[in-house]
């Protein structure tokens, strides 16, 4: 595995996969002129309209998989799995310490390109403390089983970060997927009403589609899902909303195509977890036998 190897990002970070909040839309960026000519016309049309939901998952959708007082529940045709996290008294202390942070004079970074207000919690000291501990001892066993073909048994890095909404800030989250193998969105609280979260199919253009199925936040609940699984959030109507993102990312998948530009990554140096890359040692690969020698 990765152990003792530093991680890596994709160079594609600086030209693929942009998030453009203003029109709720993903682009490739090369030179302005294929920009203009790839999007124009579809960014002067959308002129910042972020996409609507459609449909809704009612508890018939649900099927219970360990029966028990706390459930495992999936989403039959969505592979989305909703399970308990964190207990109330968890949720309210975590939010008080956020509140405390953002009210600092502390640097502070944007969580990432579509969320402005937030926080990454490695600025926090919490991936080796808290995160890193999380994905390995309660995560890594349940998305093993649940996501095997994504790396589920292997997430060895993450990227971990507290979104917020209210209505004074952010309201809601365009069409968008993951930079990761498998994604967990915890709701935190406050109390809230509306900004349920939406769910289209995998691996989908990001742009705006009717087909998706609406999803309630659970207190102290998270849901699971693919990170290439298209998503986002329908505008909150009250109150304030905080939700615990972990990107989960297995660098034995994503070191053979980098899920942003479905191309071999191109490493360059990073901070941290990067984006999960590693580089790749000579023992990793298969060793090979000269057939004339042999024969």
């Amino acid at each position: 595995m990765a152990a003792g190897r530093p991680f890596r990002a994709c160079a594609c970070f600086f030209s693929a996969n942009i998030f453009v909040g203003r029109c709720g839309m993903h682009v490739c960026y090369r030179d302005e002129r294929q920009l203009r000519r790839d999007y124009g016309r579809v960014a002067a049309r959308r002129g910042g309209a972020a996409g609507s939901a459609s449909g809704s998952a009612a508890d018939e959708d649900f099927h219970v998989i360990y029966p028990s007082k706390h459930c495992l529940l999936f989403l039959t045709d969505k592979r989305i799995f909703r399970l308990p996290v964190f207990t109330e008294e968890f949720c309210q202390a975590f939010i008080e310490e956020l509140e405390n942070f953002e009210q600092s004079d502390m640097p502070k970074g944007r969580p990432n390109s579509m969320n402005n207000y937030g926080v990454l919690l490695n600025e926090l000291g919490m991936d080796e403390s808290f995160i890193t501990p999380l994905r390995e001892k309660y995560l890594r066993p349940i998305t093993a089983l649940l996501y095997p073909d994504l790396g589920g048994a292997c997430l060895d890095s993450h990227k971990a970060f507290v979104v917020k909404y209210s209505l004074h800030e952010d309201l809601d989250l365009s069409s968008h997927y993951d930079n990761a193998e498998v994604t967990l969105n915890v709701s935190l609280g406050k109390d809230f009403t509306e900004g349920n979260l939406y769910f289209g199919d995998f691996r989908q253009d990001p742009s705006p589609v009717p087909n998706y199925i609406e999803v309630e936040h659970v207190g102290t609940q998270g849901l699971l899902h693919r990170g290439g699984q298209i998503h986002g959030a329908l505008p909150i109507a009250s109150g304030e909303r905080w939700n615990l993102i972990i990107w989960m990312r297995s660098s034995a998948i994503r070191n053979q195509l980098c899920p942003m530009c479905n191309q071999k990554p191109q490493l360059v140096e990073a901070e941290g977890f990067g984006d999960g890359f590693t580089e790749t040692c000579e023992e990793d690969v298969p060793e090979t036998v000269d057939l004339c020698s042999v024969w």
